[in-house]
């Protein structure tokens, strides 16, 4: 099975990175606000060291550029006149903005041309190495592909679980059950991902219905305030997926579970099986017991296979007698 709406993030504003993530990266904005608007379009960090010194020839203009103190010092030892081109050469060249590391006072001929250029000058508080690990952890983040699935996220005693099935096949519910029983909400009805490094997603929830819930007949519940914090996790590595299907609908129901199912969102496979749901099933506790044999998979313990293995061999006992 395989999930689509994928959304590839190609470019992020300056003003955007800023907002999301000045607290983290200890930024503050020196100078004017203008050029907020500039397009970070690649998700890593340039020291602009060898464009200081004339050569443009491989200038990486598509991202943030930081000055740490070799950068600065090499401006300190250049003339008044020689600093102030050297300086304009490089703003110039129109890249996003300027990161101006250890709280370094910041020198009068940058803010001169980030002013004619329209360049916004930030100041951070990190030294120069930790600010680039720092910044360029965030962007992998903002530039990841992404996407929405129709479901619900619980972790489930660290088994990150996606809950999908058609609207009124008992999702919130189920979901409910599982919180009652002491799991934590990550999402309800829309979960977006984003892909980590290629090779796993992350779920959460957006901002408006963090740790909210729909239940039919009662409305919108807030789970963190009747459960308790614990209740709620921001966002999960999903593990496994869990399908809701009307009983009547599921033609071949796996009685053993030998073969293995995968969901697929944005290029990755995940575990996935399908549960049929009729009246009187406790479909919380069921879930609940699937992504524990999940965790045991995990693990490297196949409940079916051992089962498999067993049969066969009580098989061949007897065909041997």
């Amino acid at each position: 099975m395989k999930s689509n709406l994928r959304k590839k993030v190609s470019h992020i504003t300056v003003g955007h990175f800023y907002a999301n993530h000045a607290e983290k990266l200890g930024l503050r904005l020196e100078g004017s606000s203008r050029g907020l608007n500039r397009l970070i379009r690649e998700p890593t960090i340039n020291r602009p060291g060898l464009a200081l010194s004339g050569f443009f020839s491989y200038f990486a203009v598509k991202r943030i550029q930081v000055l740490g103190a070799a950068e600065l010092s090499y401006l300190k030892g250049l003339t008044a006149i020689d600093a102030k081109a050297r300086i304009r050469a490089l703003f110039a060249r129109k890249m996003p903005c300027i990161v101006v590391a250890r709280n370094a006072p910041v020198p009068s001929a940058i803010l001169d041309a980030a002013a004619e250029f329209e360049t916004p000058v930030l100041r951070t508080s990190m030294i120069t190495m930790k600010f680039i690990n720092a910044a360029t952890i965030l962007l992998e983040t903002e530039f990841a592909p992404s996407t929405t699935e129709h479901g619900s996220m619980v972790s489930i005693l660290g088994v990150g679980t996606l809950i999908r099935g058609a609207s009124g096949i008992g999702k919130s519910e189920c979901v409910l059950g599982l919180i009652e029983r002491g799991y934590s909400l990550v999402s309800d009805d829309i979960t977006r991902f984003r892909a980590a490094d290629g090779s796993e997603l992350i779920g959460m929830s957006d901002s408006m219905s963090r740790y909210h819930m729909e239940v039919r007949g009662i409305g919108i519940i807030n789970i963190a305030s009747i459960f308790g914090a614990g209740a709620v996790v921001p966002q999960k590595r999903l593990d496994f997926v869990v399908t809701l299907k009307d009983w009547h609908e599921v033609e071949n129901v796996d009685r053993i579970g030998l073969d293995r199912e995968t969901y697929e969102i944005l290029d990755i496979k995940v575990p996935h099986v399908t549960l049929p749901v009729r009246t009187g099933r406790d479909i919380a506790r069921l879930v609940e017991v699937a992504a524990l044999d999940q965790k045991l998979k995990n693990m490297g313990e196949n409940s079916a296979q051992e089962f498999n293995q067993r049969l066969l061999y009580m098989i061949s006992e007897r065909q041997s007698r």
